[in-house]
């Protein structure tokens, strides 16, 4: 898809095709790759936290320094956040330019100024390196769908900006390296937030729990230790026995029969998850999270060296009253942050485990008067105990009104793409050089073949 910088505003999510399709080379990758990582006897996780809706991620992170913040508030206009409310960020490499966190996010400040957590500048989905001339001329080649929900949300779980496709990144992962953890029906993917475009693969599905309880999901009453339990155990059972000739019967029956047995399993290993010390609030991402540490001490039950877990926090649609809401909501992010990375310390696990944010878009910088619309590139946080935290990751752009990375209304171009982002995390992960382009389809567009990572987020 070409346009020019005009045809920007117009652009809807009527663009494109709705085919579900892949990377043909995926289609036996479960049989037929490895991952170098598969003779590792480490482990590793990675946990996606989705911010579904679109961030307003320049209120998040602030320019600070005064001709950046002096723009920044002129462009914000009744966005603007004040200046001395702005929790000040020590980035080494960033010169005469200074930032601030949001004055919500004391927590996630602490972990960056520690070094626990970093900040990576001005992503989004791209399909080739960002050229503002060929904005201009109506040559550029862009996403589809660049400012729909439905089309951006998806994009950044599946890294591929030019077609709508089923399978993500996380679960082209799982196709390539599930054979390292113990098969016992529990995926290397499990999410926290049911089914999931990022952890679905071709042959790779998520595991879904809850945050209540061990998390294991089953038939209501089939576990219940009583005389109906034990009815509706062997009605079931009976249900599902082996004597069906029918192929699509036989085939939901031995669906049915995997899902109970995998539950059986994974709430078997759950009896000897760490009972944390941490005390983690009670909003719905602190629980979750919560849940997934626990999850983490029971690797040794589940057979797991690697796993990713997904999480979604919804709501941040905010075309009004965004100074308000963010008010609300980014605390809690903040805080989950900071209660995650305290009882992944109390399990010792905190090196294997790497967290990072991702969205669907950012937010114009210019006000419609209640609140910002959809956007394009942002700015994410990643923590980890191997991440090179205390760094801004990326560009940050210089805020002007005649920015060449401005396309309209203050929706600024990414100059950093997902690409390049979830190649480290992969890489990190144990995904090979030479694997790289079977998880993210698009990237030797912007990361050569053999060049290593492209940000050095796990530089040391």
């Amino acid at each position: 898809m070409k346009m020019n910088r005009r045809q920007f505003l117009n652009h809807t999510c009527a663009t494109g095709t709705t085919a579900l399709t892949s990377v043909t080379a995926l289609g036996s990758l479960g049989m037929m790759r490895s991952a170098s990582a598969q003779t590792a006897g480490d482990y590793r996780a990675l946990v996606c936290i989705l911010l579904a809706g679109g961030n307003d991620a320049y209120n998040m992170l602030v320019p600070t320094d005064g001709p950046q913040y002096a723009a920044y508030s002129t462009i914000r206009s009744d966005l603007a956040l004040p200046r001395d409310t702005l929790l000040a960020l020590n980035f080494p490499e960033t010169g005469d330019r200074t930032f601030g966190l949001h004055p919500g996010m004391g927590r996630l400040a602490g972990l960056i100024n520690s070094g626990d957590a970093a900040m990576v500048a001005n992503v989004g989905t791209l399909l080739e390196p960002f050229d503002a001339q060929a904005v201009e001329n109506g040559t550029a080649t862009l996403p589809v769908g660049l400012f729909s929900h439905a089309d951006q949300i998806a994009q950044w779980q599946t890294a591929m900006p030019d077609q709508r496709s089923a399978v993500g990144w996380g679960g082209r992962m799982a196709d390539l390296m599930q054979g390292i953890n113990l098969a016992n029906g529990v995926s290397m993917n499990v999410s926290l937030s049911g089914s999931n475009t990022f952890q679905s693969g071709r042959t790779t599905n998520e595991f879904s729990i809850t945050s209540e309880g061990d998390g294991a999901l089953s038939i209501n009453g089939y576990d219940e230790d009583s005389f109906f339990g034990d009815f509706r155990r062997r009605t079931t059972d009976s249900l599902l026995s082996p004597t069906r000739t029918q192929i699509l019967r036989s085939e939901y029956r031995r669906r049915f029969r995997d899902a109970i047995d995998a539950n059986t399993t994974f709430a078997t290993a759950m009896q000897d998850a760490a009972q944390l010390q941490t005390t983690f609030s009670a909003n719905g991402l602190s629980q979750a999270l919560r849940q997934v540490a626990r999850v983490i001490s029971a690797r040794d039950q589940l057979g797991a060296s690697r796993q990713t877990f997904f999480v979604t926090v919804g709501g941040w649609d905010h075309h009004d009253e965004v100074i308000q809401n963010q008010a609300r909501m980014l605390p809690m992010v903040s805080n989950a942050l900071e209660e995650f990375r305290d009882a992944l310390v109390e399990l010792a696990a905190f090196d294997a485990v790497t967290t990072f944010t991702i969205s669907d878009f950012a937010r114009t910088l210019t006000s419609n008067g209640r609140g910002s619309d959809h956007g394009w590139g942002g700015h994410h946080v990643v923590m980890g105990g191997d991440v090179s935290g205390g760094r801004l990751f990326g560009d940050y752009p210089l805020l002007a009104d005649n920015s060449v990375l401005d396309v309209g209304r203050g929706i600024y171009a990414p100059t950093l793409a997902t690409d390049e982002y979830f190649a480290d995390l992969a890489l990190w992960f144990g995904v090979s050089d030479s694997d790289l382009a079977l998880v993210l389809p698009n990237v030797r567009r912007f990361v050569a073949s053999g060049s290593g990572s492209p940000l050095g987020l796990f530089g040391g």
